[in-house]
């Protein structure tokens, strides 16, 4: 039996697993992802963490058939190019070299919404589709495309709609362009504005959630806390990003017409199936065949989707 490794490489976490033939979970493990150093930093934490799946599920690193691995940024010739999300990560790095050379085994890059999207359409919440856009709501706001049946990565930057833009001129984009859903909406910008207010004397239970958690950032886990407390700042954020979620993505619809939207990342899977009811209530308005709205669910495989869709690149 083949054993593949899956590495989902995000803005606040590793996610690994090791899977058998058909995509059965082995092993998993969980690190944090460096928040200073560079590239070199984050290759070897993700190592660290397949080697930590690898040893839960009793099975040699060398001996993987491939190892899969979903990256943000741009992905050409097996590198990683502008991971803005990651620390010091401004040019092109040789990710699946340098990872290849620490786990003795085959890699293969590919962008971690688009994988996530894969494995949501051929395992998950999108089997029943042939068309779906998937809609990853955490440090930033990804998107990955499923068009008639296949994957659809333009030139290799496809389904950026965190940079769609819903405001012209408006917020700073940590792209450093303006007005981008994922000004809004994505957990990096969300903190940075939350951090603001509360230099401004805006009262709120964020950072002193994030204090009692023992956390460096504002996780989906404290923002969850934070909604579950009635917190006033955290409440107008959430429904400010759910603003700016139901204007960008109606508009990536109108575009494709795709028949389902599944909703992932870390904050669309803890804040769940009610607040992607009201992604959907969000994006009604600005649908243009508003009397056929796609279907809207949660990414069903949850916090692993993303490194199970990563095996699904060395198949």
């Amino acid at each position: 039996m083949a054993a593949y490794g899956g590495i989902d490489l995000g803005g606040t976490k590793i996610q690994t697993v090791i899977v058998d033939d058909e995509r059965n979970v082995l092993g998993s493990a969980r690190r944090p992802t460096p928040t200073s150093g560079g590239p070199p930093d984050v290759a070897e934490a993700m190592a660290a963490a397949l080697s930590d799946a690898a040893a839960e599920a009793h099975v040699e690193g060398s001996a993987l058939a491939g190892v899969g691995v979903g990256s943000p940024g741009t992905i050409e010739d097996g590198a990683v190019t502008s991971a803005r999300n990651l620390p010091g990560w401004e040019g092109s790095f040789p990710l699946a070299q340098t990872l290849g050379r620490a786990l003795g085994a085959p890699v293969a890059l590919g962008n971690d919404v688009q994988v996530a999207t894969d494995a949501e359409f051929q395992l998950g919440a999108g089997k029943p589709y042939k068309s779906l856009l998937g809609v990853f709501w955490g440090t930033g706001v990804g998107g990955g495309l499923v068009l008639d049946g296949k994957p659809w990565e333009g030139r290799g930057a496809a389904g950026e709609i965190g940079h769609v833009v819903v405001e012209l001129d408006g917020a700073r984009c940590t792209c450093g362009r303006r007005g981008c859903m994922e000004a809004y909406a994505g957990r990096a910008a969300m903190e940075a504005h939350a951090r603001k207010e509360l230099e401004k004397g805006r009262r709120t239970d964020l950072f002193k959630l994030m204090k009692e958690r023992d956390r460096t950032r504002l996780t989906s886990g404290i923002w969850a806390r934070a909604l579950e407390r009635e917190d006033e700042l955290a409440t107008h954020m959430i429904e400010r990003a759910l603003g700016a979620l139901g204007a960008g993505v109606a508009s990536v619809v109108n575009v494709l017409d795709v028949e389902c939207v599944i909703v992932g990342g870390g904050l669309g899977i803890r804040l769940g199936e009610p607040y992607a009811k009201r992604i959907a209530k969000a994006m009604q308005p600005h649908l243009f065949a508003d009397f056929r709205p796609p279907d809207v669910h949660v990414a069903s495989l949850g916090d692993l989707g993303g490194a199970i869709g990563a095996t699904l690149l060395v198949e």
